[in-house]
C-alpha cells in the first residue's frame, strides 16, 4: 500500500478525530479489519459483522500497535480514534479515495458462474506484459474488494478485480470503488435468485458493473448467454464499446474445433478478430474455453500480441477447490467444492462425463435458490443421469430432490444407474468402501456451506 496522510483519510471517510493533533505528519501504510493479522502502525477499521463486532477489539488493536482506529461508536481510549457514522461505508469511501490516487487500468469481472476462473485467466494473460494485482480468494464483496484495492501500489500496472454480490446495489458500490476501464459479465444464471427474484433481476444486478465504467471503456459480454447477447449498445445515452465472445457463434472472438481430452485438458482454435491461433490448456471443460475468450479480448485491448495471450492462457492456474484434478493411488478426484449453482453443476458433470473409466458424482445442496431450489435440484438429478454417470451420490436436505429427479429420469428412459442418498457426510463415510472402486473418477461438488472439502480430504486419505 502506498502511504497516505491521515488528514486525507479523515476527509475521505468524513470522520471526526478525537485528538487535537497535526494529522499532516501521520502516515498510514496498511489497513486492517482483523486484529489477528494487524501489524504495528496499521489503521484498524472496526467492522460490525454478522458474527462479531470489531468495536470489541479496538483496545486490542491499540495494544498490538495500531496507529489509528476508525469507529462508529464512542470508545474511551488514549489512542487516535476517528469517529464515523458507518465503518463499512468508511471502508468503501477510503478505498474509493485510494483508487483515485492511481491512473492505472482496472479490469472488473462479474457473472453468475466463471468469474473467478475468468479473473485467473485474465490476470495470467496480462502478467505476460504487466505487473498485475488480482483479487485473491473470496475477496470479491463490499469488504474484500476495498481490502484488495489497498494492495495497489506504485509498482502496480493493472488491477483485475472480481465482483460478487447477493443483492441489488452491491455491484454498483464495487464499481464505484474500482472505476473500471474494462468490465466483463460472464453469464446470467440463477445464483442468488432467492434475493433477486428472476434471471431478469440477476441481469439488472450484474449490469451495475457498468455504472462507473470509464466513458472510453469496453464492455465484454458472453454471446452464448441469451440475455447478454440481447443487450443494447447504449449506456446513459453514450456509446460504449462492446465486444462479444462465444464458443457457439462467430462474433468478435470465438472458438471452434474444441476438443475435450478427458481429464487431461482441452484444445481449441481461437479466432480473435481475424487472427487465429490454437490453445492447449491443462484444465478441463468447454466452459474454461469460454472464460479464456474473455481474456483474449482483454489482452488485445491491453496491447498484448497473440503469443503473449496464448502463453497466458496455457499457463494460468485455477484458484483452490475449483476443478482441481487430484490423482491418488486409488482415485482421480475432481475437487470442485468451492461453490455451486445449477450452471456450474452442469458444467462439472460435463467434465466428469468425458473422463475415461467409471464415473462417480458426489453432489450436495446448492444454496440461495429460494423457492426455486426443489426444481433446480430435481433438474440436476435428471442431468446427471442424462450424462451417463455410473454412480450418483446425493447428500443434504435439498439434494433429496436431485435423487428424485435422477430416479424419475432413469425409470422414464430405462437407464441403469446406481443412485445413493445420504442425509449427512458421516453416513457416506460409513458406506463409502462399498460404493467406490479402485481407479474411479470422482466429482465432488456442492455449495461452500456444505463443506465438501472434508469429503475430498477423506478420499485423499
Amino acid at each position: 500500500m502506498k502511504p497516505i496522510i491521515l488528514e486525507e483519510i479523515i476527509k475521505a471517510v468524513e470522520g471526526i478525530i478525537n485528538k487535537n493533533i497535526d494529522t499532516t505528519n501521520i502516515f498510514i501504510s496498511n489497513i486492517s479489519i482483523d486484529t489477528r493479522t494487524l501489524n504495528k502502525g496499521d489503521l484498524f477499521i472496526a467492522i460490525n459483522g454478522n458474527n462479531f463486532d470489531g468495536h470489541n477489539y479496538i483496545q486490542a488493536a491499540f495494544e498490538k500497535g495500531a496507529k489509528v482506529c476508525i469507529s462508529e461508536k464512542d470508545i474511551e481510549t488514549d489512542g487516535i480514534l476517528i469517529k464515523v457514522l458507518d465503518t463499512k461505508k468508511a471502508l468503501k469511501d477510503l478505498a474509493k479515495y485510494y483508487r483515485s490516487l492511481f491512473k492505472i487500468p482496472v479490469v472488473a469481472i462479474t457473472g453468475s458462474t466463471g468469474k473467478t476462473t475468468t479473473k485467473d485467466i485474465v490476470a495470467s494473460i496480462l502478467a505476460q506484459k504487466y505487473n498485475v494485482l488480482k483479487t485473491e480468494g473470496n475477496f470479491n464483496n463490499e469488504i474484500g474488494l476495498p481490502l484488495t484495492v489497498f494492495n495497489i501500489d506504485d509498482s502496480t500496472e493493472v488491477a483485475v478485480l472480481e465482483m460478487g454480490m447477493n443483492n441489488f446495489g452491491e455491484i454498483r458500490n464495487l464499481s464505484e470503488i474500482a472505476k473500471p476501464n474494462i468490465a466483463i459479465i460472464t453469464n446470467i444464471g440463477v445464483s442468488h435468485i432467492e434475493n433477486l427474484g428472476s434471471r431478469e433481476g440477476v441481469l439488472r444486478a450484474k449490469y451495475e458493473i457498468f455504472d462507473f465504467l470509464d466513458e472510453n471503456g469496453t464492455k465484454i459480454l458472453n454471446a452464448d448467454d441469451d440475455m447478454l447477447f440481447n443487450l443494447k449498445y447504449e449506456q446513459k445515452g453514450k456509446f460504449i464499446e462492446q465486444k462479444f465472445y462465444s464458443i457457439e457463434k462467430e462474433v468478435d472472438v470465438f472458438a471452434e474445433n474444441i476438443v475435450e481430452n478427458g481429464l487431461s485438458g482441452t484444445f481449441a482454435k481461437i479466432n480473435c478478430m481475424g487472427e487465429k491461433f490454437e490453445i492447449n490448456i491443462k484444465t478441463c471443460g468447454k466452459h474454461i474455453i469460454s472464460n479464456a475468450l474473455a481474456g483474449v479480448i482483454v489482452g488485445k485491448k491491453m496491447g498484448l500480441n497473440i503469443n503473449q495471450i496464448k502463453n497466458g492462457i496455457e499457463n494460468f492456474n485455477l484458484s483452490k477447490m475449483r476443478m482441481d484434478i487430484i490423482k491418488t493411488n486409488n482415485y482421480t478426484i475432481i475437487n470442485d467444492v468451492y461453490n455451486a449453482n445449477p450452471n456450474s453443476m452442469k458444467a462439472s458433470l460435463d467434465v466428469l462425463a468425458n473422463a475415461k473409466g467409471r464415473k462417480i458424482a458426489i453432489l450436495g445442496d446448492m444454496f440461495e435458490l429460494g423457492s426455486f431450489a426443489p426444481k433446480f435440484h430435481y433438474e440436476i438429478g435428471e442431468y446427471a443421469v442424462c450424462k451417463k454417470i455410473d454412480e450418483l451420490i446425493f447428500i443434504g436436505n435439498l439434494a433429496k430432490n436431485m435423487m428424485l429427479g435422477a430416479k424419475d429420469f432413469s425409470i422414464k428412459n430405462n437407464i441403469t444407474v446406481n443412485i445413493n442418498y445420504f442425509e449427512k457426510q458421516e453416513d457416506l463415510f460409513q458406506n463409502i468402501n462399498n460404493i467406490l472402486h479402485i481407479e474411479d473418477n470422482i466429482l465432488v461438488k456442492a455449495s461452500r456451506g456444505m463443506q465438501f472439502e472434508k469429503i475430498v480430504d477423506k478420499l485423499m486419505r
